[in-house]
């Protein structure tokens, strides 16, 4: 018997399979079509980080412009020199390096998240009610960079200005995640309505 059992796989081993003829293309043709290449998925990445660069580059341009125009007050009596300086206006990142890190990371994150945001008549309402609050949050953290300039650095200051910018963020990221729940809500409904 253990005879035979040899016999019959060295038998099966040399029978060869053979496959219908093309199917080996046929199959790399579906598999081309159902996966992008490579090229077309770094092509999408790329297209996000020029949109998130060109975003970043504007936002810089305009900063730079604000900050000069609020540099060049106009003096209101030309005649009568005052000898006292304007005091340099502080931001959080003006402090330390480590804080301008901090700053520029939330800044940078903040900027990406509104730039990867989708508008459309669908979501206007939430996108409007979430917009308001980081407006809101906007406006407290020019009064806590006033507060800076006004009383000078201190731990609660620069600590409400950094929980200021993770609130932003985490705004944002919580707006990026209704929006993907709306989205994902009428894909269902559309589907079950085809049915």
């Amino acid at each position: 018997m253990a005879q035979d059992l040899k016999e019959m796989f060295a038998k099966e081993r040399k029978r060869t399979l053979s496959m219908k003829e093309g199917h080996e293309a046929r199959f790399l043709s579906k598999l081309e079509k159902d996966l992008p290449t490579s090229t077309q998925r770094k092509s999408n990445q790329l297209f996000w980080i020029r949109v998130a660069a060109s975003v970043v580059v504007a936002l810089g341009v305009t900063v730079f412009f604000l900050s000069r125009e609020q540099k060049e007050l106009p003096v209101t009596n030309p005649v009568v020199e005052n000898e006292t300086k304007t005091p340099q206006i502080l931001s959080l990142g003006d402090l330390s390096p480590d804080l301008k890190k901090v700053e520029n990371y939330y800044l940078t994150n903040i900027n990406l998240e509104l730039s990867d945001l989708e508008f459309d008549s669908d979501n206007k309402e939430v996108l409007d009610s979430y917009m308001d609050r980081l407006a809101e949050l906007d406006a407290e953290y020019r009064l806590l960079n006033k507060e800076l300039n006004e009383m000078g650095p201190n731990d609660q200051t620069i600590g409400a200005l950094v929980k200021n910018l993770q609130l932003r963020l985490q705004l944002l990221q919580r707006l990026k995640s209704k929006l993907n729940q709306l989205k994902s809500s009428k894909n269902e409904q559309e589907s079950s309505n085809m049915v």
